[in-house]
């Protein structure tokens, strides 16, 4: 079933047929003779279609392409895990690979919210693990980032770094992001504490990738009715502007959602007035479709790089509880002012478009990924 949310996406990729007309005259320029008219038509097979969720049991979840691959990595325990493939629907029953554990104990439990990012090392490009965990105790939770021994998203990887949020390292820190703006600065986003709403979104910037330099920033945002939590910074960016998509209220809650803080490129990003609070939730709860608490979202390129995609968190549930939160995808469309816009979840049963420039889903281009593990263990 197509939704009306689907609708721009589903517009140029359904089947079309071009009708070539051709006029013939004689050498002597007599009148066209209509039973020399041409019409062929080429029918362009339309998408395959896939049904979220992509991991039933993906909460925070964190998705790219990249070299002909879809990775997908969500929130762990006592271990990260990774699992590939060629084309989207094949993430749901692709196996997991564990790229990170780790033996310390102050940074060895309730690990969640894993990012990747492809960074320069100063000895090439390197993936970034940021991910935030603690020593068993929630309040302990800081950010913490690995660093790949080559190219590769699934590793190995080693520890590289906690990251510094607070000068005495004191306070909360989890859901880090990092924002590369258009000029090459790096930004590290996350979810820290002291904050009005318990816990809220910080800003500083990046020396490298391991390292974050200058003052943190707390930026101000709405919970839209909810009074707790601000949570799961990450940034979109396109036309010069800069999009913070973040989550507000417990994750629990079926209110779970996004709101959006929004900035010039050019801006002083480390000023609080250059964000803009957009003034209503951007993606939210729809009862009639099923959907409760979609948030702690991420965004990634189609693999043509034509279209924007948002994954996300969500559950079937209107009760209070962090079970069952699945991950989902589906593709945003851009507004005529340059905003971005979401859509709305969309229930289950929606078939939805593949991103443009997936290969084609013919038999023999399904190399299954292979279920072994790799494990570098941090030191």
């Amino acid at each position: 079933m197509l939704y009306p949310s689907l609708l721009p996406s589903v517009r140029g990729i359904v089947s079309i047929s071009l009708i070539l007309s051709t006029s013939l005259a004689n050498s002597m320029n007599e009148s066209l003779n209509p039973a020399l008219l041409v019409e062929p038509t080429r029918t362009v097979a339309p998408r395959a279609t896939f049904h979220n969720p992509l991991k039933a049991d993906g909460a925070d979840p964190w998705l790219t392409w990249h070299d002909g691959w879809y990775y997908l990595s969500t929130t762990g325990g006592t271990r990260l895990q990774m699992r590939r493939a060629r084309h989207l629907a094949d993430l749901k029953n692709a196996p997991d690979r564990t790229v990170w554990e780790d033996t310390e104990p102050s940074r060895s439990k309730h690990i969640w919210a894993p990012e990747y990012h492809l960074l320069e090392s100063g000895r090439g490009l390197r993936w970034y693990l940021y991910y935030t965990a603690s020593d068993d105790v929630d309040a302990n939770h800081r950010m913490y980032v690995a660093e790949s021994a080559g190219a590769d998203p699934l590793g190995p990887y080693v520890f590289k770094a906690r990251l510094q949020t607070d000068p005495k390292n004191a306070f909360y820190a989890i859901d880090g992001s990092v924002l590369k703006t258009s000029n090459g600065e790096m930004y590290f986003l996350w979810c820290g504490r002291p904050s009005p709403a318990g816990q809220g979104i910080y800003l500083s910037k990046m020396k490298n990738p391991w390292t974050l330099t200058g003052e943190r920033v707390y930026l101000p945002a709405s919970g839209f009715g909810c009074k707790e939590v601000r949570e799961g910074p990450v940034a979109l960016q396109r036309g010069g502007k800069i999009f913070l998509a973040y989550s507000a209220c417990d994750t629990g809650k079926p209110d779970y959602k996004l709101g959006m803080l929004i900035a010039d490129a050019d801006s002083d990003l480390m000023n609080p007035a250059s964000w803009k609070q957009h003034p209503t939730p951007v993606f939210a709860r729809v009862d009639q479709y099923g959907v409760f608490g979609p948030g702690h979202n991420t965004f990634f390129k189609s693999p043509d790089g034509k279209e924007d995609w948002i994954v996300y968190h969500a559950k079937t549930t209107s009760e209070y509880t962090y079970a069952g939160r699945s991950t989902r995808t589906q593709p945003i469309t851009w507004r005529a002012d340059g905003t971005p816009d979401f859509g709305l979840p969309l229930p289950l049963d929606a078939a939805i478009p593949v991103p443009s420039g997936e290969p084609s889903p013919d038999p023999d281009s399904r190399v299954p990924d292979s279920p072994e593990t790799t494990v570098l263990t941090g030191y």
